[in-house]
């Protein structure tokens, strides 16, 4: 990016400064500042492990709930499960699944116009990756085209009181560290030492994972198909994100539950989720049709000059 491109995305930032609210941006960097208490509670391999694990669930959460199911159907499953995905998604400190729903259905609707709010194209990396969300006009209630979802009780409810998700979530892991230090001190753990670990730093990391699909992927990677937008494919985000990295095969397509298109575009939500329908907890799994895989084959030889 030249310096002049920056200045401008900088200047563009700060001409929203007047929407920005520090009662609305204070969580988000607050969860930040949260990791400074790393340096007092120490470390443990189950500290680690707690880390990894809540990582792991809640990008899965977030990938295969949110993004997959709430805002694209791209398989079916019951309403427990359904609201199992929406609490775990919530714990991600993300807000709601009907707000997360509806801003990415107009990302698709106008991706990388000056209509997509998080479009790095318009208004650089910074702003795509964290900025448009310290803007109070981009976290108001404004559900268009949820109208699937907003017509369960209980999603409307979690999206309403998405912060008993997270809050929940964080007291659990204080009160299993604490019990551990108690029960089991040759662990060398504590609640605050879970509560850092397991919520705050893998929070942060689910963050930046997530927040990497809506800035990256619209900068870096390769383009199989023409989508009209800057959308990309890239290994090494679809390995952090569990899949989500091969996003230019979404927005060509993004009816398929699965993303990766070939064997080796690893896409670990969908064999998490193929596996679930193995036992009927998810079903109705859609794929890419033969059309798209003709398409990447001709679009292929293309580019080979064959």
């Amino acid at each position: 990016m030249t310096t002049i491109k920056l200045k401008h995305h900088v200047k563009e930032f700060f001409a929203d400064a007047d929407n920005v609210r520090l009662i609305d941006s204070t969580p988000l960097v607050l969860i930040h500042l949260a990791c400074i208490g790393l340096f007092f509670v120490g470390f443990s391999p189950i500290a680690i492990a707690t880390c990894a694990a809540m990582y792991l669930l809640r990008v899965f959460a977030i990938t295969a709930g949110y993004h997959r199911y709430f805002s694209h159907k791209t398989y079916k499953t019951s309403r427990v499960f359904q609201f199992m995905l929406a609490f775990v998604g919530a714990s991600a400190a993300q807000l709601g699944p009907i707000w997360w729903a509806s801003h990415h259905r107009n990302h698709h609707n106008h991706s990388d116009t000056e209509k997509d709010v998080h479009s790095p194209v318009t208004r650089g990396w910074f702003w795509s990756h964290v900025g448009w969300l310290l803007c109070c006009k981009h976290l108001g209630k404004n559900y268009l085209g949820v109208d699937d979802l907003n017509r369960y009780p209980e999603l409307r409810f979690m999206d309403r009181y998405h912060i008993i998700a997270p809050v929940t979530l964080a007291i659990g892991l204080y009160a299993a560290g604490a019990w551990l230090a108690g029960h089991h001190p040759a662990l060398h753990t504590s609640g605050w030492q879970l509560l850092m670990w397991g919520f705050f730093l893998s929070t942060v990391f689910v963050y930046h994972a997530t927040f990497c699909i809506n800035s990256l992927t619209h900068i870096i990677g390769t383009q199989r198909f023409d989508t009209h937008d800057e959308s990309r494919n890239h290994l090494g985000l679809a390995l952090i994100t569990l899949g989500e990295g091969w996003h230019n095969n979404h927005h060509h397509y993004p009816r398929s539950t699965r993303q990766g298109l070939y064997w080796w575009e690893i896409d670990l939500s969908f064999y998490i989720l193929k596996a679930l329908s193995l036992v009927g907890i998810v079903r109705d799994l859609h794929t890419h049709p033969a059309r798209v895989y003709t398409e990447a084959a001709d679009r292929k030889s293309l580019r080979q000059g064959k």
